[in-house]
């Protein structure tokens, strides 16, 4: 099992949860981050780092975000893994807690 990134994460993109990973499951994208499901150890540090609450164990995904499973694993793929802490953009925190962000994903 794996941990997940989920709607929540889209434009806030806030990267504390990178540095407390301790086998660089993170996958950074333009407005969102990634876990590799084939990378994360489920040890559940990244969790309590995340200020918009997107992190959720993949078997207690909220109703409605079950796609970001399948996301998080295709854009592992093809993001680079990210294990710093950078700055969130500028308007992260008016974008935390706005629903049904999917539609601004940037690939």
């Amino acid at each position: 099992m794996a941990f997940v990134v989920t709607d929540n994460c889209i434009k806030c993109k806030y990267t504390d949860c990178v540095a407390v990973c301790p086998v660089d499951a993170f996958h950074q994208g333009p407005n969102f981050l990634a876990i590799n499901p084939n990378v994360c150890i489920d040890c559940e540090l990244c969790v309590p780092e995340c200020p918009a609450e997107a992190i959720f164990q993949e078997e207690a995904l909220p109703q409605g975000q079950e796609q970001f499973l399948q996301l998080n694993e295709e854009l592992s793929e093809i993001w680079p893994v990210i294990t710093e802490v950078i700055p969130p953009p500028e308007d992260a925190d008016k974008f935390n807690g706005i629903a049904n962000k999917l539609p601004q994903l940037m690939v």
